[in-house]
């Protein structure tokens, strides 16, 4: 544990001492905010129609017509800049030279592997509690239920740990950041419309196939506000499959 953590905190001084983690967020927190502010002036309008026409304060659960749809925008985003935090973290090694000093040192793939996702999910943590800032200001001024803004978290949290890890094994593939970055992205992109894809094949068992690997099916449930077994094992089979696939890749460059 102790060789994880020596290289967690070198990852997490390397994001802090370069530009990237700051634009990412940046860009994450500016885009998100636009998103959930033009869902906010929807939701008003709405109500302002309705209580005209029913002459009163209309009930509207603020959790569906703001929140979610947020959520999902949110989403939307991490996967445009999730693989801007993973290219560099094998990629750069081996352009270098220096992951040949990390593979002859005493330390195991699998902490190396452990070390750079920790510290990449130590990042994504740190954007969705800034994030948190949104409904901390809307509670302000109307009621707000948090449990199923928990749930909702919770799955972004474990759909962070699919993105991360198959960024992980994207840039354990190439030596080249941005084919790194270009790599990932297609890999989410591939994920995300799994589900599309499903629901054009009609019923078929193609289609249930697709239903259980769409991350938007998944995603959709959490932020609902429903927490299922049935996600927390597809959201953790699918990051232990990318740490995997990211090991198998490491370990066949120690022995070139």
């Amino acid at each position: 544990m102790r060789n994880i953590f020596v290289l967690v905190g070198k990852e997490l001084r390397l994001y802090f001492i370069s530009p990237i983690a700051y634009v990412v967020a940046m860009v994450f927190l500016a885009v998100s905010d636009f998103l959930f502010y033009n869902q906010i002036r929807f939701y008003s309008g709405l109500s302002m129609q309705m209580m005209q026409m029913q002459g009163n304060m209309p009930e509207l659960n603020i959790h569906e017509s703001v929140f979610r749809p947020s959520l999902m925008n949110m989403s939307i985003i991490l996967i445009l800049i999730m693989p801007l935090l993973t290219m560099r973290l094998f990629a750069e090694e081996k352009k270098g030279r220096t992951n040949e000093l990390l593979m002859t040192s005493p330390i195991t793939i699998t902490e190396i592997v452990l070390g750079k996702f920790i510290a990449v999910m130590v990042v994504y943590l740190l954007l969705l509690v800034l994030s948190l800032h949104l409904p901390f200001v809307l509670s302000v001024a109307v009621p707000i239920s948090w449990s199923p803004l928990f749930a909702s978290y919770l799955g972004l949290f474990l759909m962070g740990g699919v993105f991360l890890s198959m960024g992980l094994f994207a840039s354990a593939l190439t030596d080249n950041q941005i084919i790194a970055a270009v790599i990932s992205f297609g890999i989410l992109i591939g994920l995300w419309m799994v589900s599309p894809s499903g629901h054009n094949a009609g019923d078929s068992a193609f289609k249930e196939v697709a239903g259980y690997l769409s991350l938007m099916s998944h995603l959709d449930g959490f932020v609902k506000g429903l927490i299922s077994t049935r996600g927390v094992t597809y959201f953790i089979s699918m990051t232990c499959l990318g740490l995997f696939m990211t090991h198998r890749v490491v370990e066949s460059d120690r022995w070139k």
